[in-house]
C-alpha cells in the first residue's frame, strides 16, 4: 500500500521541482509524482518505513521560501477511523507502562510495533471504536514522556476502505472472506510466512545486490523468494539486516547463495578468511532452538560441524528483540545448520501462532502482543478476536462460567522479586494497572527461601495478562539461563470434592492433562482441606502450559459445581411434589 503524505503550509510560490530537490537533499527522494496546489500538496512513498523518515525528517523543521512545512499521513475524513500510529516513543519503554497509557483512551484492540531505522520505536495502535481514537489523538498528541514528545497520526483503516458496499453489510462477511481460498483458487491452508533474517557485513552488500541489481534478481527468481536488504537500517552500522520470504527449501538455497557470494567477495578482497552465518531470531523462539541444557543446539552443532553461538539478552527492548545466532563453519556446514536452525525456530513460532489462536478464542479481544513474550508478528490476531469477532467469540467463551475472581499463587527466584517490584514499587503497581488485578508479594518464608510467592487475584483475562508479564519481565531480565525456557510453579486451590475428578480414575485425568498442555501437575495427596474446605493443585511449566492447565482444571471444578448444584436443587423440588 502507498503511504500518501500530506505537505502543508507552503508558499504559493513553492515549486514540485523544490519539492523534490528538498525532499532528494534529505535522502528521502521521491519516486512518483508531486501533486502540488495552491499552499499544499500530497506525494507517495512506496511503504510505511520512508513515510516516517520523512514525517520525522520534516515537519516542522524544515523552511520553504520562509514557511516552516507541515508534513503528515493523508487520510481522508472517511478513513479516519479506529487507526492511530504514534511515533517518538522511548526504546527503552516497557510494553505494560505503553499499554496501560493507551488504555485510559479506550479498548485498544491491537498493537503492532512498525519496524523503522529510527532511533525511537513507533507503533500502530487499533481502538474498538472510531470516538476512542479520537479522544487518544487529543490527549496523547505531544505527550510528554521522559525527554520525548509523543507524535501521533491517523493511519487509513483499510476495514473501513476495503470492503466494497453489498459485502460490507453483510454480518460477518469480512470474517468468512478471510478465512476463504487466498486468489488463486487454491483451498490449500497458507503456509505461515516465517521469513529467515540475517546479518551481513556492510561491505558485501554491493556485491550481493551486483550490477544494476542483477545478482539479487537472479537469486530471487532462482529461489523464488522476496528478498528484501535493509540497507538503510543503522546508519554507519558494521553490519545490515537482509530478510528472505519464501518457502522453507527457497530461504534456504537463498541462504546458501548469499554465503556463496559473500565467499567470493572476501576471497577476491582478502576481508576475511571465512564469513560466518548470522541469523537473527525473536528472543521468544531462542529458548526453544536452545533446548534443556543446550541440548538442541550441541546436536545441531554435532550433525552439522559447526560451532554456534547466541549473543547475550542485555541489549533486548521493546524496540529491540532479536538476538544474533552466529554459525561459525564452512559454507556447506553453515547452510546445514540453517536449515535446522530455522527448522527449530519455525516450530516455536507454529506453536505459539497455535497458542495464541486458543487464547484469542478464550479472550475475545485481548492485546497478546503487549505481554512482551510473543514472537514478532504475533500482534497480528486472527479476526474473531477484532471488533466484530468479539461479540460472536463472547458466546462460546468457556471464562463465562468462570467465577468472576481468581486467586493463583505464582512462585518467582527471590532474587527477582526487586525487578517485579521496581524502584519505589513502580513496576508492580504499573503491572497490576495494566492487567487489571490485585498482586503482592508474600513474605519470605525464611532467611534462606530460594523463592517468593507472588498472590494474583482477578477475573481469568487478567490472571493471563499479570502472569504473562511476570513470565516476560523474568526473561527479560535474565533470572533464567538463556538457555532454558522460563518455568515457573503456580498453585491454585479447588474444592476438596473436586479434587478426585482432577486427579481421575487411577490418576487418567490428571496423566492426560499434563501430555495435552506439557506441564506437570501434581495434586498432593493426604492433603488437610482448609476451612474453605479447598485443597491445593501445583501446576509446573511455561507460560503457555501453565495457563491451559489452569483453564482446564478451573473447567473440571466449574463442572463438578454444576453438577451438585442440580443435585442439590433437585432434592427439595422431590420433597415438594410428595
Amino acid at each position: 500500500m502507498m503511504n500518501k503524505l500530506y505537505i502543508g503550509n507552503l508558499s504559493p510560490a513553492a515549486t514540485a521541482d523544490e519539492l523534490r530537490q528538498l525532499f532528494g537533499d534529505r535522502k528521502l527522494p521521491l519516486a512518483g509524482q508531486v501533486l502540488l496546489k495552491s499552499g499544499y500538496a500530497f506525494v507517495d512513498y512506496p511503504d510505511q518505513n520512508w513515510a516516517i523518515r520523512a514525517i520525522e525528517t520534516l515537519s516542522g523543521k524544515v523552511e520553504l521560501h520562509g514557511k516552516v512545512m507541515e508534513v503528515d499521513y493523508s487520510v481522508p475524513k472517511k478513513l479516519r477511523s479506529r487507526k492511530i500510529q504514534i511515533r517518538n516513543i522511548p526504546p527503552h519503554l516497557q510494553w505494560e507502562v505503553l499499554d496501560g497509557l493507551l488504555a485510559q483512551y479506550g479498548t485498544v484492540e491491537n498493537v503492532e510495533q512498525v519496524n523503522t531505522d529510527t532511533e525511537t520505536a513507533v507503533v500502530n495502535v487499533t481502538y474498538a471504536t472510531k470516538e476512542e481514537a479520537k479522544v487518544a489523538i487529543e490527549k496523547l498528541s505531544g505527550h510528554q514522556f521522559e525527554n520525548y514528545s509523543f507524535k501521533i497520526s491517523y493511519i487509513p483503516d483499510e476495514e473501513v476502505s476495503s470492503p466494497p458496499p453489498p459485502q460490507r453489510s453483510r454480518r460477518g462477511g469480512r470474517a468468512s472472506r478471510e478465512r476463504g481460498p487466498s486468489p488463486g483458487g487454491s483451498s490449500q491452508p497458507k503456509q505461515l510466512d516465517f521469513p529467515l533474517r540475517i546479518l551481513v557485513p556492510t561491505q558485501f552488500v554491493g556485491a550481493i545486490i551486483g550490477k544494476e541489481g542483477l545478482t539479487i534478481k537472479n537469486l530471487t527468481k532462482q529461489t523464488q523468494s522476496k528478498v528484501d536488504i535493509h540497507r538503510k537500517e543503522n546508519a554507519g552500522a558494521a553490519e545490515k539486516p537482509i530478510t528472505i520470504h519464501a518457502s522453507p527449501e527457497g530461504c534456504s538455497e537463498a541462504c546458501r547463495m548469499i554465503l556463496d557470494i559473500m565467499q567470493k567477495e572476501a576471497d577476491e578482497t582478502k576481508s576475511a578468511e571465512e564469513v560466518p552465518l548470522k541469523i537473527l531470531a525473536h528472543n521468544s523462539l531462542v529458548g526453544r532452538l536452545i533446548g534443556k541444557e543446550g541440548r538442541n543446539l550441541k546436536k545441531i552443532e554435532q550433525d552439522t560441524g559447526t560451532k554456534i553461538t547466541i549473543s547475550p539478552l542485555q541489549d533486548l527492548t521493546i524496540y529491540n528483540p532479536e538476538r544474533t545466532i552466529t554459525v561459525k563453519g564452512s559454507i556447506e556446514a553453515c547452510s546445514n545448520a540453517e536449515v535446522e536452525i530455522m527448522k527449530k525456530l519455525r516450530e516455536a513460532y507454529e506453536n505459539d501462532i497455535v497458542a495464541v489462536n486458543q487464547q484469542a478464542n478464550l479472550i475475545p479481544g485481548l492485546n497478546l502482543s503487549a505481554l512482551g513474550i510473543f514472537s514478532t508478528g504475533l500482534s497480528m490476531l486472527p479476526s474473531a478476536a477484532g471488533a466484530r469477532g468479539a461479540a460472536a467469540a463472547a458466546s462460546y467463551n468457556p471464562f463465562a462460567q468462570c467465577p468472576s475472581t481468581e486467586v493463583v499463587n505464582l512462585f518467582i527466584p527471590t532474587q527477582a522479586v526487586g525487578a517485579i517490584i521496581g524502584k519505589k514499587g513502580q513496576h508492580i503497581k504499573q503491572l497490576a494497572r495494566f492487567a487489571g488485578a490485585s498482586i503482592k508479594i508474600a513474605p519470605a518464608e525464611g532467611p534462606d527461601a530460594s523463592e517468593r510467592m507472588v498472590i494474583i487475584t482477578g477475573p481469568p483475562e487478567a490472571q493471563f495478562k499479570a502472569q504473562g508479564r511476570i513470565f516476560g519481565k523474568l526473561k527479560e531480565e535474565n533470572f533464567f539461563n538463556p538457555k532454558e525456557e522460563v518455568k515457573l510453579e503456580a498453585h491454585i486451590k479447588v474444592p476438596s470434592s473436586a479434587a478426585g475428578r482432577v486427579i481421575g480414575k487411577g490418576g487418567k485425568t490428571v496423566n492426560e492433562l499434563q501430555n495435552l498442555t506439557s506441564a506437570e501437575v501434581i495434586v498432593p495427596r493426604d492433603q488437610t482441606p482448609d476451612e474453605n474446605e479447598e485443597v491445593v493443585v501445583k501446576i509446573i511449566g511455561h507460560f503457555f502450559a501453565s495457563q491451559t492447565a489452569q483453564r482446564k482444571i478451573r473447567e473440571i471444578v466449574q463442572q463438578v459445581k454444576q453438577q451438585e448444584q442440580k443435585h442439590v436443587q433437585g432434592a427439595p423440588s422431590l420433597q415438594r411434589s410428595k
